[in-house]
């Protein structure tokens, strides 16, 4: 009976032993592979590192829009943008203008 008790007090401890190992484990390799882990972490930086740059080239290309835009307001009319613009959107060529014509591959 002594043997007995005995036994059982030893394998609690090693079962209690085991589910804290289980425990430190499983959290763990959650840090390292889990949703919010390290290796998470460095894809998320990455994409912050192109999504940022990807910023910068929308910001620029919207500034160049502006700029043109700009040129086109009554209160200050570009004659130069006028005339482009009209051209590319009525698709007519000045008469003293060379078109050549690029065959579509």
């Amino acid at each position: 009976m002594v043997s007995r008790s005995r036994l059982k007090s030893i394998l609690a401890g090693i079962a209690l032993y085991a589910i804290a190992a289980a425990a430190i484990g499983y959290f763990g390799i959650n840090a390292y592979t889990g949703r919010y882990g390290l290796t998470a972490q460095q894809e998320l930086d990455q994409e912050i590192i192109a999504l940022t740059s990807e910023l910068v080239r929308l910001k620029n290309e919207r500034a160049e829009g502006e700029k043109r835009v700009a040129l086109l307001r009554s209160e200050r009319l570009d004659p130069d943008m006028l005339d482009e613009r009209v051209r590319y959107q009525l698709d007519f060529a000045n008469p003293a203008d060379l078109v050549r014509k690029i065959p579509a591959r």
